[in-house]
């Protein structure tokens, strides 16, 4: 018996909704990592973009445990000699909060094309509620603890 591969054509995409509003950041992380790659779906194929849709609302009330706060740091490097900056994770959450989220999921996603394919399917929004523009995909709520 033969390992069946899914077609390209075969894969059905889902829309999923996670309010991140008192979650751990890396726990919540690693569930919408696992969710864009489709390592949930019995039809996974790690050469396939076979993931999901995610929408990330409250992304801004993700939570950080510990001092990680004051102590985390996120670097931007321009590429010129001395360009490298550094900030707190408090002042990245101030600056733009969606990008503690968007950091963290893609240090665990594939680095390549298909790795930025299915990174392209995550959607963050800082706000509360149903007022980011995917509401006509009728997306489920996924409830991770």
């Amino acid at each position: 018996m033969k390992t069946y591969l899914p077609k390209v054509d075969e894969i059905e995409r889902k829309w999923y909704i996670i309010d991140a509003n008192g979650l751990v950041l890396g726990r919540l992380a690693v569930q919408i990592a696992n969710m864009l790659r489709g390592k949930h779906k019995p039809i996974f194929t790690p050469h396939l973009d076979c993931g999901d849709y995610i929408v990330v609302v409250n992304a801004d009330k993700v939570v950080l445990t510990g001092r990680k706060e004051e102590l985390k740091e996120y670097q931007d490097y321009s590429g010129h000699i001395d360009g490298l900056k550094r900030y707190t994770a408090a002042t990245v959450r101030a600056k733009n909060p969606t990008r503690l989220i968007s950091d963290a999921v893609w240090g665990m996603m594939p680095k390549g094309r298909l790795g930025r394919a299915q990174f392209g399917k995550l959607k963050l929004f800082a706000g509360d509620g149903p007022e980011h523009k995917f509401v006509a995909q009728k997306a489920e709520v996924l409830v991770i603890k």
